[in-house]
């Protein structure tokens, strides 16, 4: 009698992105006194890792990360206040985001559309993990 040994079973790594492209607001943003007079477009991109050993669960919305929600939350912080620095509206965007506990990592780019006449756009871009 000859014995078989199966092969186990196949293992998979995931990775779960939510994708927010081309989020165009106008935005209080900059040091400049002409920046602080008047709101200008901003153009933000954001790619959301999250757990990806939480199964997504249509009963279970918490399952999931939802956009929507993350779209809402950004028009309301930046209509909170002026932000002189991008990098200061890019470091509260993470630490709204980083309250659903699913997120992992976050990759924001935040360009402002219409202020060099030369670009078509200047910006920044910060990636920032949960350890």
């Amino acid at each position: 009698m000859k014995i078989i040994k199966f092969k186990k079973k196949e293992k998979f790594k995931y990775r779960r992105k939510v994708i927010i492209k081309d989020l165009i607001l106008n935005i209080s943003v900059g040091i400049h006194v002409f920046e602080k007079k008047k709101k200008q477009r901003v153009k933000f991109n954001i790619e959301i890792i999250t757990n990806s050993l939480v199964s997504p669960n249509n009963k279970d919305l918490s399952s999931i990360l939802n956009y929507e929600e993350v779209v809402n939350s950004i028009e309301k912080l930046v209509n909170l206040k002026h932000y002189e620095l991008l990098e200061d509206l890019a470091e509260n965007i993470f630490d709204m985001i980083f309250k659903n506990k699913l997120v992992k990592n976050i990759k924001l780019r935040i360009d402002k559309i219409d202020i060099i006449k030369k670009a078509s756009s200047v910006g920044i871009e910060v990636q920032k993990s949960k350890i």
